[in-house]
């Protein structure tokens, strides 16, 4: 018989995979448990070295160091009118407002796309088109434009000179503004003014940053835009060795190394005057017309290129060439046609293969522009298609016998005298029909300034048909000159029959 032999057998264990399997039984313990332990390992972290408290406190230094000081009101006032921060902030919001005012049509299609719904624009180059127009409400209104004048080194910036606001006795009685055609910002790019009123200004040739002023009272003035005053940086002295009457003319004539300021005042004294020193006139001069009567000058206009040679306008309705140095310093010839004062004058200047400087053109309040050449006395022609006081007239310093002229009635009229000499090539009437005081051709002779008696200055784009000269505009000029000459030789034999 075998032997029988117990054995015990584990029984097999039943494996289940669970969440509870797979999680480390520490995990398991209580919250509140874990928070206890980590409070238990914060009390037993080591303490900070001396350095590293060191390193803590620079830093909280530091932050304190960071965050900006309070000023007192006081200290606020002291920046405030600090020359520094009134200059920074001048020129800041300058730089603002010319970007605040950009309008760019960032969608314009160069392929010509855009035209076809504009035909009418492609006819835009025989017109004048009104591009800008400039006034302010404090330093403009009810103020007439006394001048005008085009930078020569910036030929976006244009100078116009102010008589008082009666309405405002506190503000200065003289403006001039600097207004920008580059930016379409409507406040001036700088203000000027003075104790008294601007009657004549202009950009110091040679010096980009000064404004010369002629005033009401005789004084010479000087602005200067590189200072933060809107004063005068200087003036003339109010003495008998200067002007003392109002002085309606000034004129930086000469070259870069040689220059001289020239003015002229209504009682016939002339002035000239270095820049660099204005508390004496370097000489004057006296216009007496045959050692009796004094010359009251009311324009003034220097060929180009000449520094002796100019030509003056009168009260009585007079022209005048003068000299201003040499053995005949003074007035040399006088032409006479005008029967009301003279307004205006201007030499003719656009330069080209035939010299037109004996020419020049006088507006005057008895309606008329008339033409005349130092070479005779009398008038070659007189323009009367105006139907009240002509103010102002400028020769194109581009086209060769184109000139414009403004009225009383608030026109503008461009004379082309090789296509007409009978009615103006184009016309344009200001909105509202102020009396148009000044007007300005600018360096280039594609856009026209004009200032008016309600303190306005529109300033024109002239289409190209109008200001662009073709090739053979100065042989067509020396023909109508010699059309010109006989019909007045002419109308004299006529006359005298």
């Amino acid at each position: 018989m075998s032997k029988l032999i117990q054995v015990d057998i584990v029984p097999k264990e039943m494996v289940s995979y669970s969440k509870e399997t797979q999680t480390p039984t520490e995990a398991l313990a209580h919250p509140d448990q874990k928070a206890d332990e980590e409070e238990d390992e914060e009390i037993s972290a080591p303490p900070l070295t001396e350095d590293a408290l060191d390193d803590k406190n620079e830093q909280s230094e530091q932050q304190e160091e960071d965050t900006p000081k309070e000023l007192t009101e006081e200290e606020k006032l002291q920046v405030l009118h600090s020359d520094e921060f009134l200059s920074f902030f001048e020129r800041g919001s300058r730089i603002v407002e010319r970007a605040l005012a950009e309008q760019v049509d960032v969608c314009f299609d160069y392929s010509g796309r855009d035209l076809e719904d504009k035909e009418g624009d492609l006819q835009a180059g025989a017109k004048l088109v009104l591009n800008r127009q400039f006034a302010d409400e404090r330093w403009t209104k009810n103020r007439v434009v006394t001048c005008l004048d085009w930078s020569p080194q910036y030929p976006e910036l244009l100078a116009a000179s102010y008589n008082n606001n009666e309405d405002a006795p506190h503000e200065p009685d003289g403006v001039a503004l600097v207004w920008n055609l580059k930016y379409k910002k409507a406040t001036p790019e700088y203000i000027f003014h003075c104790q008294s009123e601007v009657m004549s200004a202009g950009f110091a040739k040679f010096h980009p940053n000064l404004v010369v002023g002629g005033t009401y009272s005789g004084q010479i003035v000087l602005w200067d835009n590189r200072s933060n005053k809107r004063t005068p940086v200087q003036r003339t002295p109010l003495s008998a060795s200067a002007h003392t009457h109002p002085v309606y003319c000034v004129n930086v004539v000469g070259t870069q190394n040689a220059h001289n300021l020239i003015s002229i005042s209504t009682d016939g004294k002339m002035c000239s005057w270095s820049l660099d020193m204005l508390s004496q006139p370097q000489d004057s001069l006296e216009l007496v017309f045959k050692q009796s009567k004094a010359v009251a000058v009311t324009s003034m206009a220097f060929p180009v290129g000449d520094v002796n040679n100019f030509v003056v306008g009168s009260e009585d309705g007079s022209v005048y060439t003068a000299c201003r140095h040499g053995s005949k310093a003074g007035i040399t010839e006088v032409f006479e046609g005008h029967h009301g004062p003279v307004t205006g004058l201007s030499c003719h200047s656009a330069a080209g293969p035939v010299d037109f400087s004996h020419l020049f053109i006088s507006s005057s309040f008895d309606w008329t522009v008339k033409l005349w050449s130092t070479k005779s006395t009398r008038p070659l022609y007189s323009f009367e298609d105006s139907s009240d006081y002509v103010y102002d007239s400028m020769w194109s310093p581009a086209h060769p016998a184109l000139f414009a002229c403004v009225d009383l009635s608030g026109r503008l009229d461009l004379w082309n005298l090789n296509n007409d000499t009978e009615v103006p090539t184009a016309s344009v009437c200001v909105e509202g029909s102020p009396a148009l005081n000044r007007v300005r051709w600018s360096h280039s002779g594609k856009e026209i300034a004009t200032g008016d008696s309600d303190g306005q200055v529109q300033v024109y784009d002239v289409g190209e048909q109008i200001c662009v000269p073709k090739a053979d505009e100065w042989t067509r000029f020396v023909r109508t000159l010699a059309e010109i000459n006989e019909n007045r030789d002419e109308a004299e034999e006529l006359a005298n029959v």
